[in-house]
């Protein structure tokens, strides 16, 4: 079974006020809580398959986290993925056995809730953030991510998360470790090439989601970008490698929300 899609991290500069504007989205909004030993607090917008996004702000500095240091040089919007393994560490040796040895961890990490309930993980993350992260329960989901209905249904009739675009500098070397991470069971398409547009993309499918993989093309020198290729290249070049947008999916007849992690 392929890996499944675990959350989507939004970095935010201020928790209450990103609160506010997603829920004016139409979104239920709930409180996350504290990371013990950090100075991050997040909220979550849970969706029926049990996925969400995450709103993760600083109340001071964290200049050893790259989420941190990505929201002061180049502002608020999405920074990172997850993908929830049975067994963290069993999939970690996994994909080094499949040649991904700069995947590192597990990392136990952990996060206390308003209502006093403590909640372990166990991560594992790549050199660089063209690759999602891994991150596995030690404790009871429903402790991290609450269920029921009340908890996952929104106003604006949101059910999950359908599609996820993620720019990456080089194609064919995220998809090699795409590969590794995911294994035999992992169901890539052929890289798709587009002129008038000056990028490739290529579609890794997981359970109930299509990652897009974009990177700008090599155009000869001096040959004039493409609008769509030049704010790719841009946005490589400040916020890096990464998840760069998220469609929404609603109830029949409901078009999808597409998000860029930027509060209106």
């Amino acid at each position: 079974m392929p890996l499944p899609l675990d959350h989507v991290v939004i970095a935010v500069p201020d928790l209450d006020r990103a609160r506010a504007a997603y829920e004016a989205l139409g979104f239920h909004v709930l409180a996350g809580g504290e990371h013990p030993g950090r100075t991050s607090h997040n909220a979550l917008i849970v969706f029926e398959d049990g996925a969400y996004l995450e709103l993760i702000a600083w109340r001071g500095p964290a200049p050893q986290e790259r989420w941190w240091r990505t929201l002061q040089a180049d502002g608020e919007g999405l920074v990172d993925f997850a993908l929830l393994p049975d067994d963290t560490a069993r999939a970690l040796a996994a994909a080094r056995a499949r040649g991904l040895d700069t995947l590192h961890g597990p990392v136990e990490g952990g996060r206390i809730r308003p209502d006093g309930a403590q909640l372990r993980w166990s991560t594992a993350r790549h050199a660089t953030p063209d690759l999602p992260f891994l991150c596995g329960d030690a404790t009871p989901r429903r402790l991290r991510v609450p269920d029921g209905a009340a908890c996952r249904t929104h106003p604006n009739g949101a059910t999950g998360v359908a599609a996820l675009a993620v720019a990456v500098h080089d194609m064919e070397t995220s998809l090699r470790r795409y590969r590794a991470l995911l294994g035999p069971q992992a169901d890539i398409g052929a890289v798709r090439t587009d002129a008038d547009s000056g990028s490739a993309a290529a579609t890794v499918v997981l359970p109930g989601i299509a990652v897009t993989l974009q990177s700008p093309l090599r155009l000869p020198p001096n040959t004039p970008l493409p609008a769509a290729a030049q704010a790719l290249q841009e946005r490589l070049a400040t916020r890096g490698e990464g998840p760069c947008g998220v469609t929404i999916a609603r109830g029949t007849g409901l078009p999808p929300l597409r998000l860029n992690g930027i509060a209106p």
